[in-house]
């Protein structure tokens, strides 16, 4: 992948099952244009449920969330689960993210046939991109994978559907849910930061009031505040 970036001059993230001593990891390597390794993340958000019980081989990622520069953006790359959890795509951005990236493997769930999350799963990201002011991809992949348990054959079909938002949420460039494509668009990343700086959502956060973003039930001690 290293000779291929440099060949083709592009930034490639590559996803990969990582062994890590006695860890496991859902882990995602950068590389730059010029074959130069930038480093991985290691995904954060590890779900469980039918058909994506990913618990039982992922260790949760101890990176935390980060950006890469590249030769063409400073960009962010997070993996699948991690897309539905916005403080991910905030986290990014407030590293100076100029695009978000989302590689991911996402279909229909074994346990419930009349449960179709596409709409959903587009619209969740395309909120992160337009809270944010960033260009945001998101790849996913087609086909039908059939495994057999000890209940009968359970099936998830993958919707395809990848799709590049701008950076007000709105879609630039999709796919289908049956065929393999390449989409692209471009962007104007200066003209964008201008935009994001002078939108103020940056400008007007208060930190200082998100304290119960590290709580998991919602409930902060403020006995110690002055």
């Amino acid at each position: 992948m290293q000779k291929l970036a440099k060949e083709l001059g592009v930034v490639l993230p590559v996803s990969f099952f990582e062994e890590a001593n006695n860890a496991h990891y859902n882990s995602i390597a950068i590389i730059d244009a010029d074959g130069a390794d930038l480093g991985l993340y290691r995904k954060s958000h590890i779900p469980d449920g039918p058909g994506y019980q990913e618990k039982f081989y992922f260790n949760p990622g101890d990176t935390g969330f980060k950006v890469f520069q590249t030769k063409f953006a400073k960009i962010g790359v997070a993996i699948c689960w991690d897309q539905w959890f916005p403080e991910a795509a905030r986290a990014m951005a407030l590293q100076g993210a100029e695009i978000l990236f989302y590689p991911t493997a996402i279909g229909s769930e074994p346990q419930d046939d009349g449960l179709d999350s596409r709409e959903h799963w587009k619209r969740v990201m395309q909120g992160h991109a337009g809270a944010n002011l960033v260009p945001l991809v998101a790849s996913n992949r087609i086909g039908k994978e059939v495994i057999q348990t000890e209940h009968g054959d359970s099936q998830i079909t993958f919707y395809g559907n990848s799709f590049i938002a701008g950076p007000t949420g709105e879609i630039v460039a999709s796919a289908d849910d049956k065929n393999e494509a390449v989409i692209t668009a471009e962007f104007d990343l200066d003209k964008i930061k201008s935009k994001r700086h002078s939108w103020g959502v940056y400008r007007d956060r208060r930190p200082e009031l998100y304290k119960v973003l590290l709580t998991l039930d919602g409930v902060v001690d403020n006995s110690n505040s002055k």
